[in-house]
């Protein structure tokens, strides 16, 4: 019998349970399962080839070398499919791309009267679902799944949070406290991200992580690894680094340098590689390299460095940290233990530097060493064109993808989109658009509304915001970006429509906020922060910088000053930019010879990084800003984007 899809008009997060919850599987179902681990019957159990007479095993084996059509084909004629069978079939079609298959499955779960109320397939055909981006699909496997345990919500809250269906998802962890569900740790994990896409403003985004972080403190969730550094990334990406900060410093894990527990000898108190690999993303995320070293020389001391998954993070963590060689000697001293993502990781730190023919030699690399691309590499290597400009090599690595069995998804489009759009190429970027055979996500025509403020394109960005506003309403950035389009293109009228508009729905874009590391300590600024109390001592630095730059024919670009203000209080707001006020605290703060390294929670505005230039020249200092989407290496007046970002 179905169950009835929950429906919620209220979605607060205070009431939810934690007793235990979930029937207990019935005992046919654990004897198909067992038949799912049972070696083959020619009693050979450690022999790599099924046994012929093993049509389980033979299906199994045919979905881990991707031959899926005569996986699917035997599936058909198959008495009685283990569980195994059925997880092997599902894994294999979420990394195929593969919907028809999922679908094949799905219909067959149904009418096997063993395994069509388990509720681990369940989780693992949502999960293959939402992999396919069929969200319709994974939702109609969550309502009419008889058994319903803690696994099957969080799998369905992953799908929407991941989505960014955000509103879906709020609700859903709300139907798991009215309903007497517990939540578990996987549970705030994927309610952090739910909140961000589920909010209307920076501050009711705020609001609902602040609320949820304190709920997750009472009922002791909150020093899990995963709960601490999916919610530091949650408070970096809404510019709220200081909380990032109390968070990062609160984690039992992270305080092993200011306390005995780095030096414990009792077993009980040693981290295990999972928690080292969550406080190296920890660290990446809001670029903490002093920690990010004291970790290093940890996993050195504790042996560590043995395992790949702990020096793939470590390797990540140093190149989003802006420290490139470092990274490659990890990927090099791993040698032939490398996998696809110490791959990635390394195509991915070289694309973000701008090195994108290094990015696609490494990717070719890793095809003639016999590794297989993934959805990742194929984000990562097209995403490395972009930012150098590869429209050629670009085209030709998506039009690949199928050769490798991997099938596009929106991000892939969304990185072509922007790999065009950035080059130019906006008619043949919105030709590659309305030639999709899936639905434009709201990153594809972001690409397009971003290109379109580089190149000052009013009609296709027109465009991609007719599309935008429906799908993202409350998204301010959207509005404000056009604004700008139109104010660049002298349409005034436009641009006050789009600020009364942002002003009428009370739409609030999300502060840019800056913020870098020094003796290990985090600093983070805002524009104009009356807070700070060096704000007026930084930009008094800047504007003596400026002045001089003056001097040289610099005129400031207020073009992005959306006030109707006079041109000298549009230059003052310029001057109070995070990037700015961050580029001055590290020259006071910081000695001299020194690399002063920021992290910027958005793009890097045009007019600071003409100013940054000037500063690196001036003060004979390298600055690293790493952006919402790439690094800007500043060295001698000169950026290694090359003005190009």
């Amino acid at each position: 019998m179905s169950a009835p899809a929950p429906t919620s008009h209220h979605t607060s997060l205070l009431h939810l349970p934690r007793r235990p919850f979930g029937p207990r599987r019935p005992s046919h179902t654990r004897l198909r399962c067992l038949a799912s681990l049972a070696p083959s019957s020619s009693g050979q159990g450690t022999s790599s080839s099924p046994a012929p007479d093993n049509p389980n095993h033979l299906i199994q084996t045919l979905c881990a070398n991707g031959r899926l059509s005569r996986a699917a084909a035997l599936l058909q004629g198959l008495p009685a499919p283990t569980q195994r069978t059925y997880e092997s079939l599902l894994l294999a079609a979420a990394r195929a791309g593969d919907a028809a298959l999922a679908a094949a499955v799905h219909r067959r779960l149904e009418a096997d009267p063993v395994f069509r109320s388990d509720a681990f397939l369940s989780t693992r055909l949502i999960d293959a679902y939402a992999a396919l981006r069929e969200l319709r699909a994974a939702r109609q496997v969550f309502d009419e799944a008889p058994e319903k345990n803690i696994f099957v919500w969080n799998a369905m809250l992953k799908a929407l949070a991941l989505a960014d269906h955000g509103e879906e998802a709020v609700e859903l962890l709300a139907d798991m406290g009215r309903l007497g569900v517990p939540v578990d740790s996987y549970s705030y994990a994927h309610g952090f991200k739910a909140c961000i896409a589920a909010s209307a403003s920076h501050e009711a985004a705020s609001a609902r992580i602040r609320e949820m972080h304190g709920h997750s403190i009472r009922r002791c969730y909150s020093s899990h690894t995963h709960v601490a550094t999916t919610l530091i990334d949650c408070y970096a990406k809404l510019g709220m680094v200081n909380y990032a900060e109390q968070v990062f410093a609160s984690m039992p894990e992270r305080n092993w340098n200011f306390s005995k527990r780095l030096m414990a000898s009792d077993a009980d108190l040693v981290p295990n590689s999972i928690t080292i690999i969550s406080v190296l993303h920890a660290c990446a995320g809001v670029n903490a390299l002093g920690q990010g070293k004291v970790l290093h020389a940890y996993i050195l001391r504790r042996g560590f460095d043995s395992l790949v998954s702990v020096l793939n993070a470590l390797m990540a963590m140093y190149m989003k940290c802006g420290c490139l060689e470092v990274g490659r000697n990890i990927f090099d001293w791993i040698g032939r233990r490398r996998n696809v993502v110490s791959w990635n990781a390394l195509i991915s730190g070289y694309g973000m530097h701008g090195f994108g023919r290094e990015s696609v030699k490494l990717f070719e690399e890793m095809i003639k060493e016999g590794i297989s691309p993934n959805i990742i590499t194929f984000v990562s290597v097209i995403g490395a064109c972009s930012h150098a400009g590869l429209v050629d090599e670009g085209k030709r690595l998506f039009e690949s993808m199928r050769e490798h069995n991997v099938t596009p998804r929106a991000e892939h489009y969304a990185c072509m989109v922007d790999l065009l759009g950035r080059a130019g190429h906006l008619d043949e970027a919105v030709e590659l658009i309305q030639s999709m055979h899936i639905e434009p996500s709201p990153q594809v025509w972001g690409s397009l509304l971003g290109a379109c403020r580089i190149h000052g394109h009013v009609e296709y960005a027109e465009m991609a915001c007719s599309h935008l506003f429906d799908l993202e309403p409350r998204n301010a950035g959207n509005y404000v970006l056009l604004a700008d389009i139109y104010a660049r293109a002298k349409l005034p009228i436009q641009a006050d429509v789009l600020k009364e508009l942002i002003e009428d729905h009370a739409l609030e874009k999300v502060p840019g906020c800056s913020w870098m590391e020094v003796k290990k300590k985090l600093y983070s600024f805002v524009s104009v922060d009356s807070n700070n109390p060096q704000a007026e001592e930084l930009q008094a630095l800047i504007g003596e910088f400026v002045a001089q730059m003056k001097n040289e024919g610099y005129v400031p670009d207020t073009g992005s000053v959306l006030y109707d203000i006079e041109e000298v209080e549009k230059e003052r707001i310029l001057l109070g930019h995070s990037e700015k006020l961050a580029v001055a605290f590290g020259l006071i703060n910081t000695g001299r010879g020194e690399i002063i390294r920021i992290t910027k929670n958005l793009r890097l505005c045009e007019d600071c990084h003409s100013v940054t230039k000037f500063i690196s020249k001036f003060t004979e200092r390298e600055i690293v800003v790493r952006d919402v989407n790439r690094f800007h290496h500043f060295r001698d007046g000169i950026c290694s984007c090359g003005d190009y970002w």
